[in-house]
């Protein structure tokens, strides 16, 4: 069996009487598009830090491609980082930044770091004083994905990016998963996740409440049915998932939980003239949560 990309076992942290992670069970696969999801304080930002050993577990432990985290120079081997709120050294340019991080990485492509600055629009001269919060992300994505890592840790990398870089960025992400590479990706850009994500974790005050894909989130809530007929409305309040109705020009709206097999019997015996569904966005299946 392939070597967990990322796992955490009992991953808990507090600051004194504050709780910021609780008991984190979780598995990461190689090659996959994770969300990490939360309100600011949940917990994401802390387990990013705990995976980098930038701070320390108050028990439990986790591993980045089977090496403990705590053996920082191995596992640092493995992993790129960009953070939502990215601090360079203002007398360096751009070129400058790269260039000191990919010694420090050791295994740059340099044709790829330069494609990167292309795709990604910045200006590598400037020095990094002058950069707005979107060009220093831009920075930081270029030194995370020009090394190829194993593992990208991304705490709202997009941050400051405007919606053709988002693009951009989305396009690099699958690339690279494309490659085999992992990403862990916390956002708050709900429509980021939904696009990308092929499982999700949520955070709830630094406990795990749910990981599933999103099609397994989408069936354990509400989908909105809208039925039109010949005739009269319907009355569907008994059938099997059905939560709520309403009657709509032409026909009826419901709100159904699960399976749709009891309601598509039903519908089977009715004039239906049209029918249409709407799946919960992942922001509606997020906010049910809190």
């Amino acid at each position: 069996m392939d070597t967990a990309a990322v796992a955490t076992h009992g991953l808990t942290k507090h600051f004194g009487s504050v709780v910021a992670l609780e008991d984190l069970d979780l598995e990461v696969h190689q090659g996959e598009i994770f969300g990490y999801l939360g309100p600011n304080g949940a917990g994401k930002s802390t387990t990013v830090r705990l995976l980098l050993h930038l701070i320390r577990p108050t028990r439990g432990g986790a591993t980045v491609m089977g090496v403990p985290v705590g053996d920082v120079e191995r596992c640092h081997r493995h992993v790129g980082y960009v953070s939502g709120d990215v601090a360079l050294w203002p007398q360096l340019t751009g070129a400058e930044t790269l260039e000191l991080l990919g010694r420090i990485s050791g295994r740059v492509d340099g044709a790829f770091r330069d494609e990167l600055v292309e795709r990604l629009q910045v200006d590598p001269s400037v020095r990094a004083r002058s950069y707005s919060k979107g060009n220093r992300q831009k920075i930081a994505l270029v030194a995370a994905f020009m090394t190829r890592p194993d593992v990208l840790l991304l705490d709202e990398p997009t941050a400051g990016l405007d919606p053709l870089m988002e693009a951009v960025f989305q396009d690099l992400a699958r690339e690279a998963t494309a490659r085999g590479q992992t990403i862990v990706l916390s956002s708050h850009i709900l429509d980021e996740v939904q696009d990308l994500c092929d499982r999700v974790a949520i955070l709830r005050s630094g406990r795990l409440v749910e990981v599933a894909t999103l099609a397994d989130l989408r069936r354990l809530h509400t989908t909105i049915v809208e039925v039109l007929v010949d005739g009269p409305p319907p009355s569907l309040d008994d059938v099997e998932g059905v939560t709520a109705s309403e009657p709509i020009v032409g026909g009826v709206r419901v709100s159904l939980v699960g399976s749709p097999a009891a309601l598509l019997r039903r519908l089977a015996t009715l004039p239906v003239t049209g029918l249409r569904t709407e799946e919960a966005t992942l922001e509606q299946v997020f906010l049910t949560y809190y």
